[in-house]
């Protein structure tokens, strides 16, 4: 292009010059041949003198040699100026084309000499494209796979969407070892967080920790200390209200940030009441080798089963399809990326599922029953005492606390487990109080 562009600039100055040489001997042409016809009328009055009186002759010669050299003084003169002006306006051309080219040898020097100002070739689609940090460093794998901090400042939207991607090749290009998202629902802090330290010690690297707390308490100073598990480990909040629909999505979103971190495969709901009833290695074993998710989901027929549901929801859901269960479940990785990714149930229940609803209780239970039943156990690994009248299950407190009482948690149930009769039915309990901690601590199982 720059070839090409400095033949054009040549060939312009040079067109102008011929179209200029041209009009200049067309002009003087043109003079000559007026001379050429005022010779004869010069002859004829030349002619005509000889017819006069002598008296007359000297003059009339005289006045006709001034007529002739006023003729060829003009003619003179004007073949002189226009040899100037021809000369002129070649020197002017070629100036230019001299200024044009010594430009043009800088401009393109310069740009040979600095390769910031040069333009960039074009690479090809198929050549890679790397990515370069201002420090020069070049990001790899790593820096993809690492997620970001628990208190990042994405909004919803954009935390359920990057929540959501899915790498479609089921093989890891890396090392990775399958992890155990504990993520926590709470008010404020994790009140019985001393047991749980007890619980995870020893086992870094095999499980993540979220916790979801009330805004005003995040900005508050009563934070965990800096060697606790869960210092940190706070995700962007908003205000949750027991029993509205709001507590849903504090649930997707505690699933949407645990999702951004490749290694959790499983994933558990807990509140600052809960407890583990088993040590770490059995319950990640527990949740590692079992193939299906457990929400617990069933049909019940009276007020706070059926009674709950909204026909407005209908086609889409019908009161047959209505389920109600527990808000604690544990899922797997496939499942817990559906529930972050709904689009179409999720926004019926935040429409219709309001006031008296609680759609903590049939959300999950609902959606899972309906797109996912082959894959859910429908049953809860949160044990609860619901055997009390009230909206509010048994708060267990210290003098409660008994080995006995834990042992019968931890082996007094039947159940199923990987298509096999378990008596390992629960891995949580709750609800237990702040009091009982001493008791729980000592009674908690050991390695």
């Amino acid at each position: 292009m720059a070839d090409r562009a400095a033949k054009l600039q040549k060939k312009a100055p040079d067109s102008v010059f011929m179209g200029t040489r041209v009009r200049v001997f067309s002009n003087v042409r043109r003079y000559l041949d007026l001379f050429l016809k005022l010779t004869p009328s010069l002859n004829k009055m030349r002619g005509a003198g000889d017819d006069t009186n002598n008296n007359n002759q000297s003059t009339t010669l005289s006045k006709l040699f001034n007529a002739k050299w006023h003729v060829f003084n003009f003619i003179t003169y004007f073949l002189l100026f226009g040899c100037g002006l021809t000369v002129g306006v070649i020197l002017s051309f070629h100036l230019k084309n001299i200024s044009l080219d010594l430009h043009t040898q800088l401009s393109l020097t310069s740009r040979s000499s600095s390769p910031s100002l040069a333009m960039a070739p074009q690479q090809p689609s198929d050549s890679p494209v790397e990515t370069i940090s201002d420090d020069g460093a070049q990001y790899g794998l790593n820096d993809f796979l690492e997620p970001p901090e628990a208190m990042h400042g994405m909004d919803d939207p954009q935390l359920l969407w990057r929540a959501s991607m899915i790498p479609r090749i089921a093989q890891y290009p890396f090392n990775r070892v399958p992890k155990v998202a504990f993520l926590f629902l709470t008010k404020g802090h994790v009140s019985l967080a001393p047991l749980w330290e007890k619980f995870f010690k020893g086992y870094k690297g095999m499980y993540s920790i979220y916790i979801h707390s009330n805004p005003s308490f995040n900005l508050s100073k009563a934070a965990e200390p800096q060697g606790s598990v869960f210092y940190g480990r706070r995700i962007p909040s908003k205000q949750v209200r027991w029993g509205h629909v709001n507590m849903i999505e504090a649930e997707r979103r505690l699933l949407a940030n645990a999702l951004m971190d490749f290694s959790n495969q499983r994933f558990v709901l807990l509140s600052e009441a809960c407890i583990p009833l088993f040590n770490f290695s059995t319950i990640y074993a527990y949740l590692m080798n079992s193939t299906q998710s457990y929400i617990e989901a069933y049909d019940k027929h009276s007020p706070v089963g059926r009674g709950r549901y909204n026909e407005k929801m209908s086609p889409h859901i019908t009161i047959d399809e209505w389920r109600k269960g527990s808000q604690w479940f544990e899922m797997d990785r496939e499942l817990a990326l559906e529930v972050v990714s709904d689009q179409f149930y999720f926004p019926l229940f935040q429409s219709y599922c309001t006031n008296a609803c609680y759609s903590d209780e049939h959300y999950l239970p609902t959606f899972v029953t309906m797109k996912f039943t082959p894959k859910n156990s429908n049953r809860t690994l949160t044990w609860v005492d619901w055997s009390r009248a009230g909206i509010h299950p048994v708060t267990y407190l210290s003098p409660l606390v008994t080995v006995e009482f834990l042992k019968a948690l931890r082996h007094g149930s039947q159940c199923e487990y990987n298509g096999q009769s378990s008596n390992i039915c629960y891995l949580f309990a709750r609800k237990f109080s702040t009091d009982s901690l001493i008791r729980l601590l000592t009674f908690a199982p050991k390695d």
